[in-house]
């Protein structure tokens, strides 16, 4: 985190990302994501040519605020309780709400792979929600003990991961339903459901490594 006394809070760029109270760019920021959650699901569902591509541009912009509002509370030293609070529930129901809307229309999973996939993609999807319960879980012992758990850079990659798996589905989506058989249809869902393979893979491995690292939270 920035040193307050590096700050310079007469800037105007620091006025504007301090705002008023806890209501500061980077909470903001944050709430607006957990805004764009269910217009995100209304384009996901409300048809109309080329609905996925919007939804894709929604869930875009909701991810970059992800890494703009950590990147602005660290360097004007604007980490407030409650942008710890919202941000890792924001970016939890983003990417959980993409994966179950995604689950719900067969085409993304079955399209060229057959039903297999679709039961492959729900067990994916499983791990994923697995993993994240169970962290949240043992975060929450670790802070009743008054252990600080720092994110690992495999948590960091499975999150990238996740992202990139929902954002390459949705394109295939908008791609599929306008030319269902063109090869780069086939193409993009099959790095899509790779990413998310690769995202699963990722996400229990994290899991471990998360909860391996900090064993002593368990022996408290």
């Amino acid at each position: 985190m920035t040193d307050d006394k590096n700050i310079d809070k007469n800037s105007r760029a620091y006025k504007i990302a301090a705002g008023k109270g806890v209501m500061n760019l980077p909470n903001k920021l944050t709430i607006a994501r957990m805004v764009m959650i269910p217009l995100f699901i209304l384009f996901f569902y409300l048809y109309f040519p080329g609905h996925y591509f919007v939804a894709l541009a929604v869930f875009v912009i909701a991810s970059l605020t992800d890494a703009l509002d950590g990147r602005i509370a660290r360097k004007y030293a604007l980490v407030t309780n409650l942008g710890k609070f919202l941000d890792p529930i924001a970016d939890k129901v983003l990417v959980s709400s993409a994966l179950i809307v995604l689950l719900t229309v067969d085409s993304f999973f079955t399209a060229f792979l057959g039903g297999w996939a679709l039961v492959a993609g729900g067990c994916c999807v499983a791990l994923i929600f697995a993993r994240e319960l169970i962290v949240s879980g043992f975060r929450m012992v670790a802070a009743d003990a008054g252990i600080v758990i720092a994110a690992d850079k495999i948590g960091k990659f499975k999150t990238l991961a996740q992202d990139a798996s929902v954002a390459v589905l949705l394109a295939f989506g908008g791609i599929y339903e306008l030319l269902p058989e063109a090869v780069a249809s086939q193409v993009v869902n099959y790095i899509g459901l790779a990413l998310l393979a690769a995202a699963a893979v990722l996400t229990v491995i994290s899991g471990i490594n998360y909860i391996v690292r900090n064993i002593q939270v368990l022996k408290v």
